[in-house]
């Protein structure tokens, strides 16, 4: 067998290990993706086999090993304003209604990855306070989490590449929104970057220190999580909104058998949920 393979055994451990950690469920034939994802950390943590990494990884002493796999099996690619409809629904119709609050309007961003998504938020909530200046008094403010503390240092350097910008972001946007920095790459603006917190959190444990919000982006998360898992997530989610707080999904995602406490909207392109 080669060294960048898993036998069964090791493969089983290791869905169990990832499940157990952070919720995402591997199928039964995903042993390319563990070997794609793992494969460069054979090197860094100067181990010769795939077997001998996840051996390591299941030993609760190797939290500097445990927390780089779990970074590498969560990172998962993203685009700004991703499907566009949610921050178009954003500036449309959901931020109208908190026209005149004083109070800050609060949202979340569940799984800030590399940060397109809370930083497209941001640009969203500027885009509405520019064309309705003083309509928010109270401003907006976004915290932005996930369960990797490397995506979390990108999301905090905002700097990116040519690539990285290319993947849904108007070149207007990109000239309101970013400036010159370091290396050849462009970085978030200080107005939008002030307007995100970012911190860590698994979606597996408690929300309690986050408190409430009116708006939770919980986008293209679910999918990767077992039915338990999605509808305990769906139920935390529903304790840290306000009455009547709205909650966006991937396109691809639903709430269907999982949570009745929801109003699904339909938004003509685009669905949000409205906490009941």
């Amino acid at each position: 067998m080669s060294a960048r393979q898993l036998d069964d055994k090791s493969y089983h451990q290791f869905r169990e290990f990832l499940e157990q950690q952070c919720g995402i469920v591997l199928g039964d034939n995903k042993q390319y993706l563990v070997k794609s994802r793992l494969a460069p950390l054979m090197a860094k943590f100067d181990v010769l086999t795939l077997g001998d990494l996840v051996t390591r990884t299941l030993s609760p002493m190797e939290r500097q090993l445990r927390s780089a796999v779990i970074d590498a099996m969560t990172t998962n690619e993203t685009l700004w304003f991703r499907d566009e409809y949610p921050f178009e629904l954003l500036k449309k119709r959901l931020l109208p209604e908190f026209k005149g609050q004083r109070t800050p309007v609060k949202i979340w961003s569940a799984a800030s990855s590399s940060g397109q998504e809370p930083y497209s938020i941001a640009m969203s909530a500027q885009e509405f306070q520019q064309s309705n200046p003083g309509s928010l008094p109270g401003s907006v403010q976004i915290i932005g989490t996930d369960i990797s503390n490397t995506m979390l240092e990108h999301c905090k350097y905002a700097h990116y590449d040519s690539l990285a910008l290319s993947r849904g972001l108007s070149p207007e946007r990109k000239r309101q929104f970013f400036e010159n920095g370091d290396n050849g790459m462009l970085k978030v603006k200080d107005h939008v970057k002030k307007m995100v917190n970012f911190r860590q959190l698994n979606l597996l444990g408690s929300y309690s220190l986050m408190g409430r919000f009116d708006i939770v982006f919980c986008r293209n998360v679910l999918i990767y999580f077992s039915p338990e898992i999605k509808a305990q997530i769906l139920s935390q989610i529903h304790g840290s909104l306000n009455s009547g707080g709205y909650l966006f999904l991937g396109a691809s995602e639903s709430l269907s058998g999982l949570n009745k406490n929801f109003d699904m909207l339909r938004c003509h392109p685009g669905i949000v949920y409205q906490k009941k």
